[in-house]
């Protein structure tokens, strides 16, 4: 019993900390700060396109700072919460001033847009604005909670810097802006894609502040009609449900999309691995349901066949059975010259392909002249060998490659063989060795004495 009753405290206690009914402010003060906020005229209106301009700005020269102080200075916030609060308390006087409010705000943030991107000189997609094309089930979560941090906030008495940071984190402002970049490029991409998740941040905003206003029980205008809330209830629950489905849908085929994109770079960089032919660029993507990889090759042309064969059954192995692989291997110089960063990356690769061969060449070059110096040799050594040792009548000089055939061991020996009419001594034997040795800068010479069955040239009578 006396365990039930600490558990019990520790509960109590613990409820204590999430209790914000102390920190409430009344809630007609509440209302009253919301009301304010939910007319977009005047001065309100002007901040708006300001604010435009910059994210604009920042979104153009993919400038994150100035984006977030785009963000700061927006007032997009104060139309949702208004009709979040309105849906709350069943005022639709309140959910059709906000919804006509955001109507016009986002009209004029779009056509604000659209006029900078028409007279900006640069157009270029940058990451900030891409990143701001396709929604997916993060953003819902992202604006739920900050809608809920920015209702709570706003009823409670230490309102703090909250609301900024639920600005910052929504990110309402920059998916106007690439809205009204996509229409003024005319790419319907961006206009939808941004649309939808201005739309998606909106709707889920609203719901969290719709949700606060009832988890903090505020009280519903006087004059209420039952039948209409329902109504309107039911509407916003089916907007949320589906715009909660397509996010979802989203997000999965944005993971395999990115599980795809991993695991065939990882392929590209691990498999196609060749000792004369390197991949000079590859591209993985997912086109009409089916996923590609497009690889270039650079060096020593492959067997196509036998390369295609080979890979798709890699392909298989580590899990991307089914997707197309295209092999590039023959390409022009015209392909490149509109891509500076191409043309340096094929102008590295050509260099260390030829230093690469060059070093081999001279490898090759080093190689064959120490095997054909010691050979030369014997025309030089020949009359030396006479007149040292009268007895030797002919001579031959070889740098041999010894194998084994039991076993892998290999070995070079350094040969000489002499013709004698006369028998050499084992002591005569070892000091020709050594004369040779000496003479040739080799430290290790075997000689043979009258080989059975060598091919000694032969002195042709010419009478």
């Amino acid at each position: 019993m006396a365990f039930k009753e600490q558990l019990a405290k520790y509960f109590t206690e613990l409820k204590s900390y999430f209790n914000v009914s102390a920190d409430l402010e009344p809630q007609a003060d509440t209302e009253a700060s919301i009301r304010a906020g939910v007319s977009f005229k005047g001065s309100q209106l002007l901040i708006l396109v300001f604010a435009i301009f910059v994210a604009s700005l920042g979104l153009n020269t993919d400038n994150v700072a100035v984006i977030i102080g785009a963000m700061l200075i927006s007032p997009l916030m104060g139309p949702i919460i208004g009709m979040g609060l309105g849906i709350g308390i069943s005022d639709y006087n309140l959910l059709q001033r906000g919804l006509k409010n955001i109507i016009m705000a986002v009209l004029g943030s779009i056509i604000a847009s659209a006029i900078y991107f028409l007279i900006s000189p640069q157009y270029e997609d940058g990451s900030q604005l891409l990143a701001r094309t396709s929604p997916s089930i993060y953003d819902v979560f992202i604006a739920f909670f900050g809608g809920a941090a920015g209702i709570v906030s706003m009823a409670c008495k230490n309102k703090g810097q909250v609301l900024p940071g639920v600005a910052i984190a929504t990110s309402l402002m920059p998916p106007l802006c690439t809205a009204g970049y996509g229409l003024a490029t005319l790419q319907p991409h961006f206009f939808f894609g941004a649309l939808y998740l201005f739309f998606t941040n909106m709707v889920f905003i609203l719901f969290a502040t719709w949700v606060g206003v009832k988890a903090m029980r505020f009280k519903a205008v006087v004059f209420k009609d039952d039948k209409k809330a329902r109504r309107v209830q039911t509407i916003v629950t089916v907007i949320v449900t589906v715009t909660i489905g397509l996010s979802a849908w989203l997000t999965v085929k944005m993971i395999r999309t990115n599980v795809f994109m991993l695991n065939a770079t990882q392929f590209v960089n691990q498999e196609m691995v060749f000792p004369n032919t390197q991949v000079l660029s590859h591209k993985e993507y997912i086109s009409d349901g089916k996923r590609y990889i497009d690889v270039t090759l650079i060096g020593e042309a492959l067997p196509k066949d036998s390369l295609q064969l080979a890979m798709l059954h890699k392909l298989d192995s580590v899990g991307l059975g089914g997707t197309i692989l295209n092999i590039k291997q023959g390409f022009s110089l015209n392909n490149f010259t509109d891509n500076s960063k191409s043309m340096n990356q094929l102008y590295g690769m050509m260099q260390q392909e030829i230093t690469q061969r060059q070093n081999r060449i001279d490898s090759l070059q080093t190689v064959i002249a120490r095997r054909t110096a010691f050979d030369d040799e014997a025309t030089r050594l020949a009359p030396e060998v006479k007149v040292l040792f009268p007895e030797v009548e002919d001579l031959a000089l070889s740098n041999m490659v010894l194998a084994g055939v039991n076993n892998s061991l290999t070995d070079t020996v350094n040969m000489v063989f002499i013709r004698s009419s006369k028998e050499i001594t084992e002591q005569q034997r070892a000091k020709i060795a050594d004369y040779i040795a000496v003479r040739l800068h080799r430290t290790k010479v075997h000689v043979s004495v009258n080989p059975h069955s060598f091919p000694w040239p032969t002195i042709v009578d010419s009478k």
